[in-house]
């Protein structure tokens, strides 16, 4: 099976000139998805990570099934204002403005070893941002897990340029 054959583009979403990469037809793949889950989790089995972050929304879907592949726990990092609990935040640049991300305060201890996951990495904005907020916390970011990388945008390289290591399954040329 070609995981990038399950994959729907989108083209002109959400603008004129964009492709957009729908893993929701991944998602409701059950092969695709358990595939998708354990190529994820492959360079970690049977070691230790304490944290899969998850970046809201789809980094939830698959972190939750990362951590508990690796028997480890899961943390939502969410847009501003969505967590009940005492929170750190960290702003980051979107293409038209600022925008912020949280975690729990406590979530994540000094020392832990963290992945990150989210679904697609692009301009890497988003993903260097928690990368960031989970360093902030004094843990680890041992790899940032992603299914998807448009590398002309940039987003993998910004991440390795952080010395986080990147993990991604397929690659789409352009955006």
């Amino acid at each position: 099976m070609n995981l990038a054959d399950t994959i729907r583009a989108i083209p002109d979403y959400p603008k004129p000139g964009i492709v957009f990469r729908d893993i929701t037809t991944l998602l409701g793949n059950a092969r695709a998805f358990r595939r998708t889950v354990d190529e994820l989790v492959q360079p970690w089995a049977g070691g230790k990570i304490d944290k899969v972050a998850g970046i809201e929304a789809r980094g939830f879907i698959l972190g939750g099934a990362v951590a508990h592949q690796l028997s480890s726990g899961f943390v939502p990092i969410r847009k501003k204002g969505k967590l009940p609990h005492e929170t750190v935040s960290i702003a980051y640049s979107l293409e038209y403005g600022v925008d912020e991300m949280e975690v729990h305060k406590d979530a994540i201890l000094p020392g832990e070893r963290v992945i990150l996951v989210d679904d697609l990495i692009a301009t890497g904005g988003t993903a260097v941002a928690a990368a960031t907020l989970i360093r902030s916390l004094g843990a680890v970011v041992e790899a940032a897990c992603f299914i998807v990388d448009l590398p002309d945008l940039g987003g993998a390289d910004k991440l390795r340029a952080l010395d986080v290591p990147v993990r991604t399954l397929i690659e789409f040329a352009g955006h």
